[in-house]
């Protein structure tokens, strides 16, 4: 059926009415106008606004634009379509930038007649003056220390907000110690120190500790967890044997050196009658190189044997 104008005469005056199009594209937003309360400046707070077509035609947003410090557009890009009857999300972003009231408007461009769109929004910025003191990383592993040994790692104390002041620090545990920060030290905010941590097991096994700072920073004392493995000693020795050179010899040295090619220097008290020899005092890490020598019943000594190399764990 075909729709007609409508005409109406009042008091003499001729009135002209369209009828509007049963099947125009339609915008409609829900809400139209959002708070966001109050955000911490430098912070982010989002919320989706509902965008749903109520015409009976494809309803195609063409642009979009905002207007108000601190307001943006999600993820939303643009042409986008809504089908009739169909709805689309639009996120919206408050990141104040200063402590004041903010207000702005989100305009949509569209194939709606009554394009464009507006969406008012607003929001609180609000300054976090409280001093805040953060430590990285948040725990620190020392993995395998040999008992009596020491290890040291590093971690970084932050400040943020405002001004921090570190007035004293300590470590829950005696294997754990705070080395090399004086105190009292005072952090301008965005500022950070970095601390050296040693862990020194005093027995075999895993070692749990933490290492705390005192501050005039919210939540004080800031804590950083510490963990590591203490490995107990390993003694090493070297074992070694030879075939005799011939049936003169009555005893034999042995030398021992750090290079292939020598010097060699004795390391047996006595002249040795079997055809071995234990080392006891070997170094973990290092590498060392062994001859030996017969000597006979006159007491002559026969030249360097061939060289054997030994690896220290």
């Amino acid at each position: 059926m075909r729709s007609f104008p409508l005409i109406i005469v009042v008091a003499g005056l001729l009135f002209w009415l369209a009828p509007a199009s049963a099947w125009a594209q339609r915008l409609q937003c829900h809400p139209c106008a959002y708070d966001f309360g109050k955000v911490q400046v430098d912070h982010s707070k989002s919320y989706s606004i509902e965008l749903t077509n109520t015409g009976d035609r494809m309803l195609r947003i063409t642009s979009e634009s905002e207007k108000g410090s601190g307001f943006s557009f999600g993820a939303f890009p643009v042409p986008a379509w809504i089908k009739p009857g169909e709805s689309l999300k639009l996120p919206v972003i408050f990141t104040p930038t200063a402590d004041r009231d903010a207000r702005g408007t989100l305009t949509l461009a569209s194939n709606d007649p009554r394009s464009p769109l507006e969406i008012l929004v607003s929001g609180i910025g609000v300054a976090d003056s409280n001093p805040q003191l953060g430590v990285s990383p948040a725990t620190l592993s020392f993995g395998n220390v040999t008992v009596g040994s020491s290890a040291s790692l590093q971690a970084t104390l932050t400040a943020s907000n405002a001004a921090v002041t570190i007035t004293s620090d300590g470590s829950s545990s005696s294997e754990f110690a705070i080395l090399d920060l004086k105190l009292p030290a005072t952090l301008p905010a965005g500022k950070s120190v970095v601390v050296t941590i040693q862990f020194t097991p005093n027995a075999s096994g895993t070692a749990d500790g933490k290492a705390g700072f005192i501050s005039n920073a919210e939540g004080s004392p800031t804590v950083e967890q510490l963990t590591g493995v203490g490995v107990a000693k390993t003694s090493h020795n070297v074992s070694l044997t030879w075939e005799p050179g011939d049936d003169d010899a009555v005893g034999y040295n042995v030398f021992r050196g750090t290079a292939k090619t020598g010097p060699f220097e004795q390391i047996n008290t006595a002249l040795d009658s079997s055809t071995n020899y234990t080392d006891y005092t070997v170094v973990a890490g290092d590498t060392y190189y062994y001859v030996a020598t017969e000597v006979d019943a006159k007491g002559d000594e026969s030249a360097y044997s061939n060289v054997a190399q030994a690896v220290i764990p």
